[in-house]
């Protein structure tokens, strides 16, 4: 019997959760059974924290499998994929959650070609147009954490990395991170993690998004993980980066700035290159 096969990626990200990738084999059997599927391989590299195939349901055709153990940023992605219901986002179809393990089953995206793939310019225009699809109401009731509850674990996280920087500017880049969340107008459902690399070519929309990790709160900072998904062009003018994919989102560019800015104080322990210059580049 051919062993179960484990992307490198998922492997990597998930060396300290053992029992659940000894687990993964009989937990992706039960979920095929559950909606009596045909799996494929899963797909390469694959994600961190899931384990991903394509699949043919007797009930959807074909479909995407995705089992992953649960991580706090990623928790209420079946809720949000309800509310969007195909709108500029895959279509869930179903979800099941028991013990350390979320699954959904979802729409292809087919071909499934990364947005990445495109030139910077046309890459900005139709993440800014899937965005603004996706900021809508939630609605009421609904179970979405606010946003500042992300950036306050954040913060809390990076305290003791970041001590090593510049006084001043560590205090108003933490200051912001939990000042901007909690003074904003405009509180929409947030994708939060939305680059071009989570945005598939499809047939039934010519894009879709992929991989979202709900919040409600301020869209402006929706705009910002695009942004550092692009460091060649963050690096050479980060001010004008920010206010173009501003403009484009409809969104007050001051605000992108700013949160633009916290990220890098807040996340200047993992840069691969030195956030300095480009946070005071971009300091208020």
């Amino acid at each position: 019997m051919a062993a179960f096969p484990i992307p490198a990626r998922l492997a990597a990200h998930s060396a300290d959760r053992g029992g659940w990738l000894a687990a993964l084999p009989d937990l992706v059997a039960g979920l095929a059974r559950r909606w009596s599927l045909e799996l494929g391989p899963p797909f390469e590299p694959g994600g961190e924290c899931s384990w991903v195939a394509p699949a043919v349901s007797a009930g959807h055709g074909g479909v995407v499998l995705k089992a992953g153990w649960v991580h706090d940023e990623a928790r209420d992605e079946a809720a949000g994929l309800r509310v969007w219901d195909g709108h500029g986002a895959v279509r869930l179809l179903d979800a099941f959650a028991a013990g350390e393990t979320s699954a959904l089953l979802l729409e292809p995206a087919t071909p499934g070609t990364p947005l990445s793939l495109l030139d910077g310019p046309e890459q900005d225009r139709v993440l800014a147009g899937l965005l603004r699809r996706l900021w809508v109401d939630p609605g009421a009731g609904h179970p979405f954490r606010p946003l500042h509850v992300m950036c306050d674990a954040w913060i809390e996280q990076a305290q003791p990395e970041i001590g090593h920087l510049d006084h001043g500017l560590v205090r108003d880049g933490l200051a912001l991170f939990g000042d901007l969340p909690r003074d904003a107008t405009d509180r929409v459902l947030l994708a939060t993690d939305l680059h071009a690399e989570n945005v598939l070519a499809a047939r039934r929309e010519p894009w879709l998004v992929i991989d979202p990790k709900p919040y409600v709160g301020d869209p402006a900072y929706d705009v910002v993980q695009h942004l550092l998904n692009d460091p060649l062009r963050l690096t050479a003018d980060p001010r004008g980066f920010a206010r173009r994919m501003a403009a484009l989102a409809g969104v007050d560019a001051d605000r992108v700035v700013a949160w633009l800015f916290a990220r890098f104080v807040v996340e200047a322990a993992w840069w691969p290159y030195d956030p300095v210059p480009i946070a005071v580049a971009l300091r208020p």
